[in-house]
C-alpha cells in the first residue's frame, strides 16, 4: 500500500508513534517544528547533549540569552541550563496541542540529566526532581540513563509522579530490568495513595550502534579465514542482530503486561511503559536507510528518528507491522552468536556499548560547556 506519507500510516494503522530526535531553538522559532507535526507526524521530541551541543555550539541564536546570563552573573553551567530549558518548555507549548489530544500518549519533549551523573543514584534523582520542576511543563520527560545506578533513580522519580524516559539501553536484560523499575515506582505511588494515570514512560532501546559493533566483529573473523559453511553463517547474522534483539525485547515487554502486578497497576489508571527505538538512523551505506523503521513497526512503541531518517521514511518507508513476523528466525539470529564458529558474547557486547554510550554522551555535553564557557569570555569581554 502506497500513500502519501508513510508516517501517517504507521501511526494511524499500526499504533506506532514518531517522535524527532533532535531539538535547537532555530527548529522552534522558525516554525519548522510545528510544520513537521502537520507534514510529517511528528509526535513528540528527544534531546540528548550531543544534540545540543550541535544545536548551541556556534549558533548567534543564543547570544542574547547568553549575554543576559552573564549580566546576572550566572555561572557557565547556569547559563547551559537556562538555554536548554527554554528551548524545551518552548518545545513542551508546541506540541501540547498532541500531548492534549491524545490524552498524554503522546506530545512529550525530553531531557537529560547531565550525563556525568549515569553512574550516581542520588545526584540523578535530586537533578531529575529540579529539571522537571525548573522546566514546569506537564509534558517533559526527564531522561535518565538505564545504567545499574540509574535505575533506582528511575524507581524514585516515577514514585515522585514524575515522567521518565529512560534511555541508553541494549541488552534485553536491561529492559526488563527498566520495566520492574518503572512498575515499583508506580506501586509505591499507590501505596500511599496517589495517582498513576497521568504519569508516561517510555524505554529507549537503542540498534544502529549494536549492528555497528557486531558487524565489526563478524566482518573479523571473516578476514581470519573460515569455512564455507561458517562464512555463510557469519555473513547472514550482518545487520541482523539489532532488529532481532528488539523484537525479542518486545516479546518481554508482551509478557510482564500480560502479568497480574501490571494488570492491578492498570485497572488504577497506569499507562504502559513503551518501548521507544532509538538510534535508528542506519550508519552503514549497505543498509537500507529506513531499515530500523520498517523492521520495527508495531503496536504500542515509539519510533525516534533524525531528520534525515523522518524525510527518507516519508518518501519510501514500507509499513507492515513486523515486530512479531518470523520469530523463529529471530530467535535463531541470537542462538547462533553461540556457536562455537561465531563465539559473540552478546551480553559482553551490550555491557560495552552501554559503557561507550555513557561516553557518547559525556565528551559533547564537555565539549558544550567548554566551548560556552569561550563564548561567555567572548561575550563578556564586548
Amino acid at each position: 500500500m502506497t500513500v502519501a506519507n508513510p508516517i501517517l500510516q504507521i501511526e494511524e494503522e499500526f499504533h506506532q508513534s514518531i517522535w524527532m530526535d533532535n531539538l535547537s531553538r532555530d527548529l522552534i522559532e522558525s516554525g519548522q517544528l510545528k510544520e513537521l507535526m502537520g507534514t510529517r507526524g511528528i509526535l513528540g521530541i528527544t534531546s540528548n547533549p550531543a544534540i545540543f551541543e550541535k544545536a548551541i555550539a556556534g549558533n548567534k541564536i543564543y547570544d542574547a540569552d547568553i549575554a543576559a546570563g552573564i549580566k546576572a552573573g550566572k555561572s557557565t553551567l547556569e547559563i547551559y541550563e537556562s538555554l536548554i530549558f527554554d528551548d524545551i518548555r518552548n518545545a513542551c507549548d508546541v506540541l501540547k496541542p498532541v500531548y492534549e489530544k491524545t490524552k498524554g500518549l503522546d506530545g512529550y519533549v525530553s531531557i537529560e540529566v547531565p550525563p556525568t551523573m549515569a553512574k550516581d543514584t542520588e545526584s540523578t534523582i535530586k537533578e531529575a526532581i529540579r529539571y522537571y520542576k525548573a522546566i514546569g511543563r506537564e509534558n517533559v520527560m526527564i531522561k535518565i540513563p538505564g545504567t545499574p545506578e540509574g535505575l533506582p533513580a528511575v524507581e524514585a522519580v516515577i514514585a515522585e509522579g514524575i515522567n521518565v524516559n529512560v534511555t541508553l539501553l541494549f541488552s534485553v536484560q536491561s529492559y526488563i530490568d527498566t520495566v520492574w523499575a518503572y512498575i515499583r515506582g508506580l506501586e509505591k505511588r499507590v501505596s500511599e495513595g496517589k495517582d498513576i494515570s497521568k504519569i508516561a514512560s517510555v524505554a529507549s532501546f537503542f540498534l544502529s550502534r549494536i549492528d555497528v559493533k557486531i558487524d565489526k566483529m563478524l566482518d573479523a573473523k571473516l578476514k581470519e579465514g573460515v569455512s564455507e559453511d561458517t562464512a555463510g553463517k557469519l555473513i547472514a547474522l550482518k545487520g541482523k542482530i539489532a532488529i532481532a534483539n528488539a523484537k525479542v525485547a518486545y516479546q518481554e515487554y508482551k509478557k510482564i503486561h500480560a502479568g497480574d502486578r501490571w494488570k492491578a497497576l492498570s485497572a488504577k489508571g497506569a499507562t504502559i511503559q513503551r518501548l521507544l527505538w532509538a538510534s535508528t538512523g542506519t550508519k552503514n551505506p549497505d543498509y537500507s536507510d529506513v531499515m530500523y523503521v520498517d523492521g520495527l513497526v508495531g503496536e504500542n512503541t515509539v519510533n525516534t528518528l533524525p531528520p534525515d531518517t523522518i524525510e527518507a521514511c516519508a518518501d519510501r518507508c514500507d509499513p507492515a507491522n513486523r515486530i512479531e513476523s518470523d520469530l523463529d528466525t529471530t530467535y535463531k539470529y541470537i542462538e547462533t552468536l553461540k556457536d562455537s564458529d561465531v563465539a559473540i558474547d552478546l551480553d559482553r557486547v551490550m555491557a560495552e556499548l552501554l559503557e561507550e554510550g555513557i561516553d557518547k554522551f559525556i565528551k559533547p555535553f564537555d565539549s558544550l560547556m567548554a566551548s560556552l564557557e569561550t563564548k561567555v569570555k567572548q561575550l563578556a569581554a564586548v
